[in-house]
């Protein structure tokens, strides 16, 4: 670039700051709108079926019976309604102020004291959630093995299992959810922010008067990225401190590799904003158009929140072109494994050559003419 592309590239990016600092939507959205989510997953949202409420109607009284419940009761997963008869407890889970019953029948002490007698109980789960009722059956199958395994002449079992549970050893959710929101508020700031910078200059009529300059379409495109470019790598700091600090989720890896990751994955969410501004040159459009093709595929189909191994072929194959996809496991890995450089740097390969191809077609649809 010569000495005066460089002046008119320095002069660009100096009048989109001074816009942007100007503008109180940008502030909206690159501080208070991530705020806001990272408080709504790291507080509000859980995927953990902790102190789940639950229905036992104890209907023998006899000692093995009373352990069992004693068990249940001391469980810190459960919180524990009891009754004497299951069918005082059938209102409850009917009407969805519990969502599972277990029933210790009044035969329950027989069946032990029989000679190789297996005891049984009963489990009934609200299929309505049927994530939670799979957690119960589990939890419920766990209180079973530890109080069989403290009953008197209980026999060891040849072989013991002893689970570990690698990079996220408590299971908490927001260990995961944190990390990818993050990703999505970097969706919001790289795809939102610049699909409204174009389209803005279209409506205010100063689109024109920029044509009109010596300015290539590459100093145009260029003056308006890289301000963007810097306020997401500022709001990437924030939002890993507020991960760090306020919700305890552990940073394993380095903030170098953290950068990194965030730098390539900017690149194809700024250049499909870009894009997208750049065809729309409608604000309101633009806005409508950044939700429905970087948002919400972003928030459903990257990983975030369902498993893309279970999704259909078809959805599989969109979301190998979502650039969020890529972004969320590295940085998945980066918080609770540390720099997994192999994987990470097929990652960031994958998004540099998507960045490449929107900025491009950006490029190509920002033509220099009126």
């Amino acid at each position: 670039m010569s000495a005066g592309g460089g002046r008119r590239l320095i002069a660009l990016m100096r009048k989109e700051s001074a816009q942007m600092l100007r503008d109180p939507s940008t502030f909206l959205i690159a501080l208070a709108l991530p705020l806001v989510l990272l408080f709504l997953f790291g507080y509000g949202v859980s995927l953990d079926a902790t102190s789940v409420r639950i229905g036992l109607a104890q209907e023998s009284t006899a000692p093995p019976a009373a352990s069992l419940a004693a068990s249940f009761l001391a469980s810190p997963f459960f919180r524990v309604t009891t009754g004497h008869d299951r069918r005082e407890l059938e209102p409850e889970l009917v009407g969805g102020r519990i969502k599972a019953l277990i029933v210790i029948p009044d035969v329950f002490a027989e069946r032990i004291a029989r000679p190789g007698g297996i005891p049984e109980i009963q489990l009934i789960t609200d299929g309505a959630e049927p994530n939670t009722a799979s957690l119960v059956r589990n939890y419920v199958q766990g209180v079973l093995a530890n109080w069989q395994r403290q009953q008197p002449g209980a026999v060891a079992p040849a072989i013991t299992v002893e689970t570990r549970f690698w990079f996220n050893p408590e299971l908490k959710s927001r260990n995961f959810l944190v990390p990818g929101t993050i990703a999505i508020v970097m969706t919001l700031i790289g795809t939102l922010l610049t699909a409204l910078v174009i389209a803005r200059e279209w409506e205010r009529g100063t689109m024109e008067a920029l044509l009109a300059t010596p300015v290539s379409a590459f100093e145009i495109l260029a003056g308006k990225l890289i301000p963007y470019f810097l306020l997401g790598l500022a709001s990437m700091a924030v939002a890993t401190a507020l991960a760090v600090w306020l919700f305890g989720v552990p940073l394993r890896g380095s903030f170098f590799a953290l950068t990194v990751l965030t730098a390539a994955f900017l690149c194809p969410a700024l250049g499909q904003g870009l894009l997208i501004s750049a065809v729309a040159k409608n604000q309101f459009v633009a806005s409508q158009i950044a939700l429905l093709a970087g948002f919400m595929p972003a928030f459903l189909l990257s990983g975030f929140i369902f498993e893309i191994d279970s999704m259909p072929p078809a959805i599989r194959a969109i979301s190998a072109v979502l650039p969020a996809r890529y972004f969320i496991a590295s940085l998945q890995s980066v918080f609770l494994a540390g720099d997994l450089w192999g994987p990470m740097l097929q990652d960031i390969g994958i998004l540099l050559l998507l960045g490449a191809v929107f900025l491009g077609l950006a490029m190509r649809a920002t033509r220099k003419r009126l």
